[in-house]
């Protein structure tokens, strides 16, 4: 009997240890995402300078980023951004893009525009157009969506935004240096 128990009692640790650690990195991720949206939302969108992140175009504030797709396949099943996006693909040279939109003059956010990206490899290698979908994430729209990059490249990535009540797409490039 005794030797029952302590089987059980090995089993039970055992279990908690998986669950420790489907907690911790679901805590991590979670603390991650909300990392990147609270640095995307806070930063100032009216600052005059751009960085390799971040450009004003005709008033339109646009952040970038480029996260590894294992961060949004980290989350359980029953969580809304595990089937983001139709869900992450497999593979390491999987990334996801999201894009945060502000009105520069006032910091509104703008949650209601289409966004695509067209990712190429330096010379154009490699050129794919993808839909940017919007996203809830802490109450809050982005836009993303997954992509494949191969190798360390500097990517281009070329966005095309279309904001309602403006007339002309806007189109704002960025250069990504893709380390892996």
């Amino acid at each position: 009997m005794m030797q029952s128990r302590g089987h059980r009692s090995e089993a039970t640790a055992v279990a908690l240890t998986r669950d420790d650690r489907s907690v911790w990195r679901r805590c991590l991720l979670t603390l991650l995402a909300i990392a990147l949206m609270f640095a995307l939302a806070t930063s100032h969108a009216s600052a005059t300078s751009e960085d390799e992140n971040y450009r004003i175009v005709d008033d339109l504030a646009v952040y970038l980023g480029v996260l590894p797709a294992a961060m949004v396949r980290g989350h359980p099943t029953e969580h809304p951004e595990a089937s983001m996006h139709d869900g992450a693909a497999g593979g390491v040279h999987q990334y996801h893009i999201v894009v945060a939109l502000f009105d520069a003059r006032n910091g509104a956010r703008i949650e209601d525009a289409e966004v695509t990206a067209t990712v190429s490899g330096l010379g154009g290698v490699g050129r794919k157009t993808i839909e940017l979908r919007p996203m809830a994430i802490a109450e809050t729209i982005t836009y993303g969506n997954f992509v494949t990059l191969l190798g360390t490249d500097r990517y281009d990535i070329q966005l095309q935004i279309s904001v309602p009540g403006r007339e002309d797409p806007f189109q704002v490039a960025f250069e990504y240096q893709h380390t892996r």
